[in-house]
Protein backbone atom coordinates (compact mmCIF):
# COMPACT_ATOMS: atom_id res chain seq x y z
CA UNK A 1 0.00 0.00 0.00
CA UNK A 2 2.80 2.44 0.87
CA UNK A 3 4.59 1.78 -2.44
CA UNK A 4 1.30 2.37 -4.27
CA UNK A 5 0.76 5.75 -2.55
CA UNK A 6 4.39 6.72 -3.09
CA UNK A 7 4.12 5.85 -6.80
CA UNK A 8 0.92 7.87 -7.15
CA UNK A 9 2.48 10.88 -5.39
CA UNK A 10 5.56 10.62 -7.58
CA UNK A 11 3.37 10.40 -10.68
CA UNK A 12 1.31 13.39 -9.53
CA UNK A 13 4.47 15.39 -8.84
CA UNK A 14 5.93 14.70 -12.29
CA UNK A 15 2.58 15.48 -13.94
CA UNK A 16 2.55 18.84 -12.17
CA UNK A 17 6.13 19.54 -13.22
CA UNK A 18 5.28 18.70 -16.84
CA UNK A 19 2.15 20.88 -16.73
CA UNK A 20 4.16 23.74 -15.22
CA UNK A 21 6.70 23.45 -18.03
CA UNK A 22 3.89 23.48 -20.62
CA UNK A 23 2.35 26.58 -19.00
CA UNK A 24 5.70 28.38 -18.98
CA UNK A 25 6.25 27.60 -22.68
CA UNK A 26 2.75 28.86 -23.53
CA UNK A 27 3.34 32.04 -21.53
CA UNK A 28 6.73 32.65 -23.19
CA UNK A 29 5.19 32.20 -26.64
CA UNK A 30 2.48 34.74 -25.79
CA UNK A 31 -0.36 32.22 -26.10
CA UNK A 32 -1.16 32.42 -22.38
CA UNK A 33 -0.82 35.13 -19.76
CA UNK A 34 -0.45 34.07 -16.13
CA UNK A 35 -0.51 36.40 -13.14
CA UNK A 36 1.32 35.39 -9.99
CA UNK A 37 -0.68 35.78 -6.80
CA UNK A 38 2.35 37.17 -4.99
CA UNK A 39 2.08 40.39 -6.96
CA UNK A 40 -1.49 40.90 -5.78
CA UNK A 41 -2.50 42.16 -9.21
CA UNK A 42 -5.91 41.18 -10.46
CA UNK A 43 -5.65 39.32 -13.73
CA UNK A 44 -8.22 41.65 -15.30
CA UNK A 45 -5.84 44.63 -15.11
CA UNK A 46 -3.49 42.95 -17.55
CA UNK A 47 -6.24 43.05 -20.16
CA UNK A 48 -6.01 46.84 -20.36
CA UNK A 49 -2.28 47.20 -21.04
CA UNK A 50 0.25 45.93 -23.53
CA UNK A 51 1.76 42.62 -22.49
CA UNK A 52 5.30 44.05 -22.57
CA UNK A 53 4.31 46.83 -20.13
CA UNK A 54 2.60 44.34 -17.84
CA UNK A 55 5.69 42.08 -17.81
CA UNK A 56 7.92 45.06 -17.13
CA UNK A 57 5.70 46.07 -14.21
CA UNK A 58 5.99 42.58 -12.73
CA UNK A 59 9.78 42.77 -12.99
CA UNK A 60 9.92 46.27 -11.49
CA UNK A 61 7.60 45.41 -8.59
CA UNK A 62 10.42 43.77 -6.63
CA UNK A 63 12.63 46.87 -7.00
CA UNK A 64 9.80 49.14 -5.90
CA UNK A 65 9.29 46.91 -2.86
CA UNK A 66 13.00 47.06 -2.02
CA UNK A 67 13.05 50.83 -2.22
CA UNK A 68 9.76 51.20 -0.36
CA UNK A 69 11.17 49.20 2.56
CA UNK A 70 14.46 51.08 2.50
CA UNK A 71 12.86 54.53 2.42
CA UNK A 72 10.28 53.73 5.12
CA UNK A 73 13.05 52.29 7.28
CA UNK A 74 15.17 55.42 6.79
CA UNK A 75 12.23 57.63 7.78
CA UNK A 76 11.71 55.53 10.92
CA UNK A 77 15.39 55.89 11.82
CA UNK A 78 15.23 59.69 11.45
CA UNK A 79 12.03 60.06 13.46
CA UNK A 80 13.10 57.59 16.15
CA UNK A 81 16.49 59.19 16.70
CA UNK A 82 15.43 62.86 16.59
CA UNK A 83 12.35 62.29 18.73
CA UNK A 84 14.39 60.37 21.31
CA UNK A 85 16.94 63.20 21.59
CA UNK A 86 14.82 66.31 21.00
CA UNK A 87 11.35 65.18 22.09
CA UNK A 88 8.01 65.82 20.44
CA UNK A 89 9.05 69.19 19.00
CA UNK A 90 11.95 67.69 17.04
CA UNK A 91 10.50 68.72 13.66
CA UNK A 92 10.49 72.44 14.42
CA UNK A 93 13.86 72.42 16.19
CA UNK A 94 15.96 70.14 13.95
CA UNK A 95 14.62 70.26 10.38
CA UNK A 96 16.15 72.94 8.13
CA UNK A 97 13.68 75.78 7.39
CA UNK A 98 13.71 75.23 3.61
CA UNK A 99 12.60 71.60 4.13
CA UNK A 100 9.90 72.68 6.58
CA UNK A 101 8.61 75.12 3.94
CA UNK A 102 8.70 72.48 1.19
CA UNK A 103 6.81 70.00 3.39
CA UNK A 104 4.18 72.61 4.32
CA UNK A 105 3.65 73.33 0.63
CA UNK A 106 3.36 69.61 -0.18
CA UNK A 107 0.83 69.12 2.61
CA UNK A 108 -1.20 72.14 1.46
CA UNK A 109 -1.12 70.98 -2.17
CA UNK A 110 -2.52 67.61 -1.10
CA UNK A 111 -5.18 69.27 1.07
CA UNK A 112 -6.19 71.56 -1.84
CA UNK A 113 -6.49 68.54 -4.15
CA UNK A 114 -9.17 67.08 -1.88
CA UNK A 115 -7.50 63.68 -1.62
CA UNK A 116 -7.02 61.62 1.50
CA UNK A 117 -3.86 62.89 3.24
CA UNK A 118 -1.03 60.39 3.02
CA UNK A 119 -0.08 61.03 6.64
CA UNK A 120 -0.32 63.34 9.61
CA UNK A 121 3.47 63.22 9.99
CA UNK A 122 5.57 65.82 8.19
CA UNK A 123 8.39 63.34 7.64
CA UNK A 124 6.21 61.48 5.14
CA UNK A 125 6.07 64.58 2.94
CA UNK A 126 9.83 64.93 2.58
CA UNK A 127 11.60 63.78 -0.56
CA UNK A 128 14.29 61.15 -0.25
CA UNK A 129 16.91 63.84 -0.82
CA UNK A 130 15.41 66.02 1.93
CA UNK A 131 15.53 63.04 4.27
CA UNK A 132 19.29 62.87 3.73
CA UNK A 133 19.60 66.61 4.33
CA UNK A 134 17.83 66.26 7.68
CA UNK A 135 20.35 63.63 8.76
CA UNK A 136 23.31 65.72 7.57
CA UNK A 137 21.97 68.82 9.39
CA UNK A 138 21.82 66.75 12.59
CA UNK A 139 24.90 64.59 12.08
CA UNK A 140 25.90 64.75 15.75
CA UNK A 141 22.67 62.92 16.57
CA UNK A 142 23.26 60.19 13.95
CA UNK A 143 26.98 59.53 14.39
CA UNK A 144 26.25 56.46 16.49
CA UNK A 145 24.03 54.98 13.73
CA UNK A 146 25.91 55.84 10.54
CA UNK A 147 29.66 55.26 10.47
CA UNK A 148 30.79 58.04 8.12
CA UNK A 149 29.23 61.29 6.89
CA UNK A 150 31.03 60.97 3.54
CA UNK A 151 29.83 57.40 3.06
CA UNK A 152 26.32 58.43 4.11
CA UNK A 153 26.25 61.22 1.51
CA UNK A 154 27.64 58.95 -1.22
CA UNK A 155 25.17 56.15 -0.53
CA UNK A 156 22.17 58.50 -0.24
CA UNK A 157 23.17 60.14 -3.55
CA UNK A 158 23.44 56.74 -5.25
CA UNK A 159 20.11 55.62 -3.83
CA UNK A 160 18.43 58.84 -4.92
CA UNK A 161 19.70 58.34 -8.49
CA UNK A 162 18.52 54.71 -8.49
CA UNK A 163 15.17 55.77 -7.05
CA UNK A 164 14.36 57.89 -10.11
CA UNK A 165 13.55 55.12 -12.60
CA UNK A 166 11.73 53.10 -9.95
CA UNK A 167 9.54 56.01 -8.84
CA UNK A 168 8.91 57.20 -12.38
CA UNK A 169 8.02 53.86 -13.96
CA UNK A 170 11.06 53.19 -16.10
CA UNK A 171 12.70 49.78 -16.25
CA UNK A 172 16.08 49.25 -14.62
CA UNK A 173 18.83 47.79 -16.75
CA UNK A 174 20.59 44.67 -15.52
CA UNK A 175 23.56 46.78 -14.38
CA UNK A 176 21.30 49.13 -12.42
CA UNK A 177 19.53 46.19 -10.74
CA UNK A 178 22.93 44.99 -9.58
CA UNK A 179 23.87 48.54 -8.53
CA UNK A 180 20.63 48.79 -6.50
CA UNK A 181 21.34 45.49 -4.73
CA UNK A 182 24.90 46.56 -3.91
CA UNK A 183 23.86 50.03 -2.76
CA UNK A 184 21.20 48.59 -0.45
CA UNK A 185 23.92 46.35 1.01
CA UNK A 186 26.13 49.45 1.39
CA UNK A 187 23.24 51.19 3.23
CA UNK A 188 22.91 48.28 5.65
CA UNK A 189 26.68 48.08 6.15
CA UNK A 190 26.85 51.85 6.78
CA UNK A 191 24.72 51.45 9.87
CA UNK A 192 26.64 50.58 13.02
CA UNK A 193 25.81 47.25 14.53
Amino acid sequence: MTDHIENRLRSFYFSCMAANGDLERLEESGQLRLVEKDHRVESSISDYFEESIFREANQMAQHYMTFYCLERSARNIVVGKLEAIHGGGWWASTVPPNIQTSVSQNMQRELDAGVTPRSENEINYTTFGELGEIVKANWADFGDIFKSPKAFTKIMTNLNVLRGPIAHCSPLSEDEVLRLELTVKDWIRLQST
